[in-house]
């Protein structure tokens, strides 16, 4: 098999894949409602459960689309006449408010610190005084907007409290931190194929326990192509997709599911983590700060203030990494000059090493100081 030219992506998501994910894809031509292809789409769907839960409890919505699709599809699918509390403490609990204020969905907000761990005493007071029903709960597990995890355990356990179905985007945590749905008291979670499971985009899931997905039975849809109980039912009977999946995608994630179950969720957020710590030691040796404290980190994402200095450009740093086969990502923070660096997918800490190495070489040419480990 030809070697593919290798950059390495520190965005968060899609990531760096194997070369034998890529070629997964090669395959002859199939038309999806062949029965074949129904075999695929079952393993698909039960070994993404299997990830999070039991099989027999829960099961796996698949849809074609970004990771935004499933998010949508979840809220507008779940939420009825009764109210969702959407926790916002970054870009993509601001995405749930956006999603079902388009929608018109009866929510409240619960505003958090985007750096830091959500105030649980203030959370469940908010619901306890909360002006109408709140019947759900929406969060983020890790907000990629600053590389922040926040504790759907303790939050699940809130929920089993006031009786709330918890709604969680682990877009960006699934398949690399261990998640246990059931014990964590989620009812429906959402993810993608090309963030932690390291396939290549263009499928989104919801992973959802069967009897609440049965309770939607008599629901009116809000939606078309993103309804999630149309499509559960369908794939149920037919083991499709109601409409065209993306066909070789789903090969690739076959691949990567396989590639996965062979390093485990813990060894793969074991060397995400060793990336993460190589990472931590380098920008502190360059004088570089970061936001999230380390006990709340996910070790997955890493939000970085931009040096304090004349010479220096995102767009200018972005482009000398990436000519050198290196790809960051902006920040995402308002009124905060930051820009992030991931450390998914194929990589290892030997290739953060060398990421670092080209960050101190941009650094030194644009007058920037290293403030530890530089000679002076």
């Amino acid at each position: 098999m030809q070697g593919v030219k290798r950059n390495i992506l520190l965005n968060p998501g899609p990531a760096t894949t194997t070369d034998t994910v890529k070629y997964a894809q090669v395959v002859p031509d199939i038309c999806p409602r062949e029965s074949e292809f129904g075999d695929l789409m079952e393993y698909v769907s039960e070994e993404l459960t299997r990830l999070v839960a039991d099989p027999a409890e829960y099961t796996t919505v698949l849809f074609g689309g970004s990771g935004t699709a499933a998010v949508e599809a979840m809220l507008t699918s779940v939420v009825d006449e009764d109210a969702v509390l959407i926790v916002n403490n970054g870009a993509y609990g601001k995405r749930m408010c956006e999603i079902a204020e388009v929608y018109g969905l009866p929510f409240l907000e619960c505003k958090s610190p985007a750096d830091d761990a959500i105030d649980l005493a203030a959370l469940e007071n908010m619901i306890k005084t909360a002006p109408r029903k709140i019947a759900r709960l929406a969060v983020v597990h890790h907000e990629t907007t600053t590389g922040l995890l926040n504790d759907i355990a303790s939050i699940g356990e809130i929920c089993r409290k006031y009786q709330i179905d918890m709604l969680v985007d682990a877009m960006s945590s699934y398949a690399a931190v261990p998640i246990d749905m059931k014990q964590t008291n989620v009812s429906f979670l959402t993810a993608s194929s090309n963030k932690n499971l390291q396939g290549m985009a263009g499928i989104s899931f919801v992973i959802a326990r069967r009897s609440k997905l049965e309770a939607m039975r008599e629901r009116k849809p809000r939606n078309y192509y993103l309804n999630l109980y149309a499509q559960y039912k369908f794939f149920q009977a037919t083991r499709q997709m109601r409409f065209t999946p993306p066909v070789q995608t789903l090969y690739a994630l076959k691949q990567a599911i396989e590639e996965l179950k062979l390093e485990g969720v813990s060894g793969r957020y074991e060397r995400y983590s060793k990336s993460w710590e190589t990472l931590m030691d380098g920008l502190a040796r360059l004088g570089l700060a970061t936001i999230v404290p380390k006990q709340h980190h996910s070790k997955i994402l890493t939000s970085v203030l931009e040096p304090d200095c004349e010479g220096y450009d995102f767009d200018d740093l972005h482009d000398y990494l990436y000519s050198r086969g290196f790809t960051i990502y902006p920040g995402k923070i308002e009124a905060t000059k930051t820009f992030r660096i991931a450390n998914i997918g194929d990589i290892t800490y030997k290739d953060i090493e060398v990421f670092l190495q080209l960050l101190e070489e941009c650094l030194r040419q644009i007058g920037h100081a290293c403030r530890k480990g530089d000679g002076q």
